[in-house]
């Protein structure tokens, strides 16, 4: 692997270009010269349901190269040999794959059809950034770097989850996700597919989920503030997938070698639940509660959440429980997937506290606290999901009041339910907030659509799934969450996925001795053009930098600004005017004048604007000001 690195490295010197493969190989080596494919690409592999995707992958050089790709069984000089290994080359395992390009043409050996995958993957990204036009592109040689490349995943769990609930996206667009996903070695979806918001699933069983759960009032803006809807406003937004269309998605899933991960979020988040079926709640009056269309009902304090309707399913009713033996009866059948997340997160209580049957079931099971009621659902849960022959996984508050007894976590407050977990001998998937939540701003708040927290591609791509203080056997993996509460359509949903989706990706396949951030960025910038040239958005937050307001002793403001990336120039003015890179360049932190009324600043490199302009009213400084301490 050294000696690869070494080879690369000496290669870049000469001014060659740099290999820009996401995510990182685990090991590549590069070799002066190049191989351009010919005008006709014979693929010399065998043809079988498994190669199927693989083998679209390579058909489809044809359309930006003009070349004509002929799949062959075999052939004498194949432009590209895809081979599964004879014997199983312990190395790679199932997903790896070894890529070789000589002056001869391509070979890409496998134990199995997901990494000849993988391996194709890797091979698109070789080629020029037009590669990926959904047009003919002509003027210049497709060629690739001739390299030896050896690869293999770190993790077998490298996923992304996509929020379907709180905005429904359509079958078509599901699949577009995973196309991209794909491309970048993910090999899970997580899809959340109940929420207060909506249910999104067919059960035949039980119409209503999707005839009422499926549907809620039309509302643009900043999800969470708005006000509840009037009687007359039509609920006539949303949708809901039929059994059908996720057998599709699953089959589409599976042809790129990618698992679909269903969440049925309970016992709280389940308002669309219990709208379709009031009987399934604790609380007289559900009848009259409708599915959630971003108005705000609930208060995370630090006494715990506070919901001002009630948003949970009973855990002391026996009806829920046949409710949700149903829904995982229909539900086990349509996803092969050897897990099912069950939610158990963010679970208000307070109309548990006050429920009689609740209260009930505490006496006659011995409960002391709502958490244990909770862990009481949660074991009872985990038989049902166990009956269906699955596995039972679920955020990290399951862990409050005892965790059932084969229970996978799922770590999303940080690090902690998952270290946790882990010392009890549990499997843990790592999605912390810290590093992977895909919800979050990427850059600064004047410009970033506003949520309550920020996740720069920088600190994205620090995410380490294995604590040192645990088994690493026990830490199956890892993922990125997006919550879709602020993303209304899809050119936002890949604004808020790429580029730090490309951290995730390679902080779950790269080794982790060969991470190196700025390396990761020159690929990264690499991938913006090929998105580019697919029209796929991305955001361009990592060139804006980041600003910090301090007051000082004597009230005056001070801002100190930095970047993620190396190279950039920082200029600013305070007088109300647009700067570019005749203006101040900044160097210190800056005191701002009083009489201001705001500050711009706007990023370049070697000349030319990479940032976007930037405006903070001085007002808004104020705000984000902290006093500094001068003991």
């Amino acid at each position: 692997m050294c000696c690869g690195v070494m080879a690369l490295n000496a290669f870049s010197q000469t001014g060659k270009e740099h290999v820009a493969i996401i995510p990182e190989p685990v090991s590549i080596t590069q070799s002066e010269g190049q191989y351009v494919l010919p005008k006709n690409i014979i693929v010399a592999t065998s043809i079988n349901p498994e190669m199927k995707q693989a083998i679209a992958t390579l058909k489809g050089l044809s359309i930006p190269t003009g070349n004509h790709v002929t799949v062959l069984n075999s052939a004498a000089k194949p432009a590209i040999r895809l081979m599964i290994n004879a014997k199983n080359d312990t190395l790679i395992g199932d997903e790896g794959y070894y890529l070789s390009v000589t002056k001869k043409g391509v070979v890409i050996r496998a134990n199995k059809p997901a990494g000849l995958f993988y391996g194709t993957q890797t091979l698109i990204q070789l080629l020029p950034k037009e590669i990926v036009s959904a047009k003919r592109v002509t003027g210049f040689s497709w060629a690739m770097p001739l390299v030896q490349i050896t690869d293999y995943p770190r993790f077998k769990w490298r996923g992304l989850m996509f929020d379907v609930s709180r905005h429904f996206f359509t079958k078509a667009e599901v699949e577009e996700y995973i196309d991209n996903m794909s491309k970048y070695k993910y090999n899970l979806l997580h899809m959340h597919l109940t929420d207060d918001e909506g249910w999104r699933i067919e059960i035949k069983s039980l119409p209503r989920l999707t005839t009422v759960g499926a549907y809620n009032v039309k509302k643009v803006g900043y999800f969470g503030s708005f006000p509840a809807p009037k009687p007359d406003e039509p609920r006539d937004y949303g949708g809901f997938y039929t059994q059908d269309d996720i057998r599709e998605i699953v089959q589409y899933a599976k042809d790129r070698f990618m698992n679909i991960l269903p969440e049925i979020d309970v016992p709280g988040h389940s308002l669309a639940a219990v709208v379709a079926y009031p009987e399934l709640s604790c609380t007289p009056g559900a009848d009259q509660y409708q599915v959630r269309s971003g108005e705000h009902f609930m208060n995370f304090t630090k006494d715990g959440i506070k919901a001002g309707i009630d948003n949970t399913l009973c855990p002391a009713n026996e009806k829920v429980y046949v409710f949700l033996d149903k829904v995982l009866t229909e539900v086990a059948k349509l996803f092969p997937f050897g897990y099912i997340h069950m939610g158990g997160d963010e679970c208000a209580k307070n109309f548990w506290e006050k429920s009689d049957s609740v209260k009930a079931l505490m006496q006659r099971e011995g409960l002391k606290t709502q958490e244990e009621v909770q862990a009481y659902f949660e074991k009872r849960v985990e038989k049902i999901v166990e009956s269906k022959g699955k596995k039972f996984l679920g955020w990290d508050e399951i862990l409050e009041g005892g965790l059932a007894p084969d229970a996978i976590v799922m770590s999303w407050r940080g690090m902690k339910g998952g270290i946790q977990a882990a010392k009890m001998g549990h499997e843990v998937v790592m999605s912390p907030t810290t590093f992977a939540y895909l919800d979050y701003m990427q850059g600064d708040p004047a410009i970033e659509p506003h949520v309550y927290a920020t996740l720069r591609l920088s600190k994205a791509y620090q995410f380490e799934p294995v604590p040192d203080s645990v088994d690493s056997k026990l830490i199956i993996g890892g993922q990125a969450n997006l919550w879709t509460e602020q993303v209304y359509n899809v050119r936002h949903l890949e604004y808020m996925t790429w580029p730090r989706a490309f951290a995730i990706s390679e902080d779950l396949w790269t080794p982790k001795a060969k991470k190196n951030w700025d390396d990761f960025f020159g690929r990264v910038e690499k991938h913006f053009g090929r998105f580019d040239e697919a029209q796929i958005k991305y955001a361009p937050s990592v060139y804006d930098p980041s600003l910090t307001v301090r007051m000082m002793p004597d009230s005056t403001l001070q801002v100190s600004m930095e970047t993620e990336v190396k190279g950039l120039d920082i200029h600013y003015t305070f007088d109300n005017s647009f700067p570019d890179n005749f203006y101040p360049k900044y160097t210190e932190p800056l005191l701002v004048p009083k009489e201001s009324s705001q500050l711009k600043v706007i990023t370049y490199r070697d000349g030319k604007p990479v940032g976007r302009l930037i405006t903070i009213p001085m007002d808004e400084m104020k705000k984000r000001a902290t006093r500094r301490n001068y003991d």
